[in-house]
């Protein structure tokens, strides 16, 4: 659900809700039609402030659009929060 709403933090997907089937559970999401790719990527690797450079480039097409979300000390972020805060984490996924 986190991941969800970094998605809807950065405007690629719209309002989402948790529909409670008595199993396992099912999310509605609301397709904006601006997300390209979503990924994730196992096992979760660790990513030190220095490799985000690296891996966004090897992730994402390019400098000006998509995210790298992480879990960190601080919590869910895209790369770039985790950047602005100076943390380090473990990568979770990739959206563009």
């Amino acid at each position: 659900v986190k991941y969800l709403q970094v998605m809807q933090k950065h405007g690629y997907i719209g309002e989402f809700e948790i529909v409670d089937d008595h199993r396992g559970g099912k999310i509605v999401v609301e397709l904006i039609g601006r997300i390209n790719k979503c990924g994730v990527i196992s096992p979760r690797f660790d990513l030190t402030l220095g490799a985000i450079e690296q891996w966004t480039n090897n992730l994402l097409p390019s400098r000006q659009f998509g995210y790298i979300v992480m879990t960190t000390s601080l919590g869910i972020m895209d790369h770039e929060e985790a950047r602005r805060k100076s943390t380090g984490g473990k990568i979770l996924g990739f959206f563009y």
